[in-house]
């Protein structure tokens, strides 16, 4: 079997996977429990002066048959008191020192406050820190949370407050909220992170009932700006991460956030440049068990992939992420249809005709073919020389495999937008399609 542990700024993890800050991380009951079921790590619901909940915490974005594509709360950080949080942490270290406790933390902008709280986290045993710089409701109105990860000096140098006392390995949890998450992370690096985890959940409101006229979720009648998470952020979460990852002067680990709910997304989230992977709402969703398929699936993965380490998957496709200007304009692909298998529902048709480049036609059967009964049905087919490639038809049609998108040569030279522009420079007089034609040589 190979190696799923990880090695986070030298603290080893039995495997990637982690809980992120949050409701299933609440208590050291909740911990054990998920330690037992097999979750390598856990980030403790942020640590600091307790605070008083509403009831009404959670909203949700439904999409037909699936619950919770997207959870919304405006529950602030842990109610409970520090000592309680700092002892269970103790009783959790003892109990599984091989599982790794991050202690996540916030409180008001002040070095003394600062200094003491990460003492205290340190004298609990807590294996790393999280400083929660993301939070985006609630806190940040007291000066806490995002309202700190929104301005790069004030991370920077709360960072190297908690520098000047830290004896381990501290994170900096980064907010989407801002314009560039890649430079808060470099922030973050200049106040001496030792690494920094994203993304933290995005301000929201999440919705309105159309009886009540109120927001969800509802105190009362009224409702405020939440913090959205769920699997409908992953991709954005994945976009951030790999800024992070591809950034030239931040190069510290990461620990991915946002949306991951199985051992794929894990595997995305780290072969975009995340080492460790944070999971909230799957568990708060489907319970700490979710962990075992995970485990199971990355195994397999990496057998299949001939890998002997999970180490292994870090950043392996952040080099694949380039700037739209980079990619080859004369890459082309085209739409087939199996007409085995198409049903005749003229979904990608459709699709075409009115949402993109009407490049499908749509004719009837052949007269004799019985598949549809005595009412004929029309039968798409592709015109090759229009197709775009845009993959649409290939995303509607609700059959698997009927559609393939494959690839034409063309004859053509890679050339990239980029590229085309410094051709268009050495040589004014040749039009575009004459230099897309014969590459970069043309009219030197």
């Amino acid at each position: 079997m190979p190696d799923l542990s990880i090695n986070f700024c030298g603290v080893r993890s039995p495997n990637p996977f982690w809980l992120a800050s949050g409701p299933p991380t609440n208590t050291g009951y909740q911990v054990m429990k998920a330690f037992d079921a097999g979750w390598g790590g856990a980030v403790w619901k942020t640590i600091g002066e307790p605070i008083i909940n509403t009831a009404s915490r959670y909203g949700s974005i439904d999409y037909k048959n699936e619950r919770m594509i997207g959870l919304n709360n405006i529950e602030l950080i842990s109610d409970r008191p520090m000592e309680t949080n700092f002892r269970e942490i103790s009783e959790v270290k003892k109990r599984f020192p091989q599982n790794t406790v991050i202690a996540s933390l916030m409180v008001e902008s002040k070095r003394e406050t600062w200094h003491e709280i990460v003492r205290r986290a340190q004298d609990s045993g807590a294996d790393l820190l999280e400083l929660n710089f993301g939070c985006p409701h609630g806190m940040s109105e007291r000066g806490m949370g995002a309202a700190v990860g929104q301005v790069p000096e004030y991370t920077t140098l709360i960072t190297g407050w908690v520098k000047e006392v830290a004896t381990i390995p501290v994170i900096v949890k980064l907010t989407p909220n801002v314009t560039d998450v890649a430079h808060m992370a470099w922030a973050a690096r200049q106040g001496a992170a030792d690494a920094v985890s994203l993304v933290n959940t995005f301000n929201s409101i999440v919705g309105v009932d159309l009886d009540t006229l109120a927001p969800r979720p509802s105190v009362g009648g009224y409702g405020s700006h939440g913090g959205y998470c769920g699997p409908s952020v992953k991709p954005i979460a994945l976009h951030m991460v790999s800024s992070v990852a591809k950034h030239p002067k931040v190069g510290i680990p990461i620990s991915g956030i946002g949306g991951a709910g199985n051992w794929r997304d894990a595997v995305e989230f780290m072969l975009l440049g995340a080492t460790s992977v944070q999971v909230c709402t799957a568990a708060m969703h489907y319970g700490f068990r979710i962990v075992e398929d995970m485990i199971d699936g990355l195994a397999q993965y990496l057998d299949e992939k001939r890998l002997n380490s999970a180490m292994d998957l870090v950043g392996r496709s952040a080099e694949r992420i380039r700037d739209w200007g980079d990619l080859d304009l004369n890459y082309k692909i085209v739409a087939r249809i199996d007409p085995e298998l198409c049903i005749g529902c003229n979904l990608c048709y459709i699709a075409c005709e009115d949402g993109a480049h009407q490049c499908i036609t749509a004719a009837e059967r052949p007269r004799g073919d019985l598949r549809d009964g005595e009412i004929a049905k029309h039968v798409p087919r592709i015109l090759e020389d229009e197709c775009v490639g845009c993959n649409l038809c290939a995303l509607v049609c609700p059959v698997p495999g009927c559609i393939t998108m494959q690839q034409i040569d063309t004859g053509r030279p890679n050339m990239s937008w980029r590229e085309l522009q410094e051709a268009r420079g050495r040589s004014p007089q040749c039009n575009v399609e004459d230099l897309l034609t014969k590459g970069t040589a043309a009219g030197d």
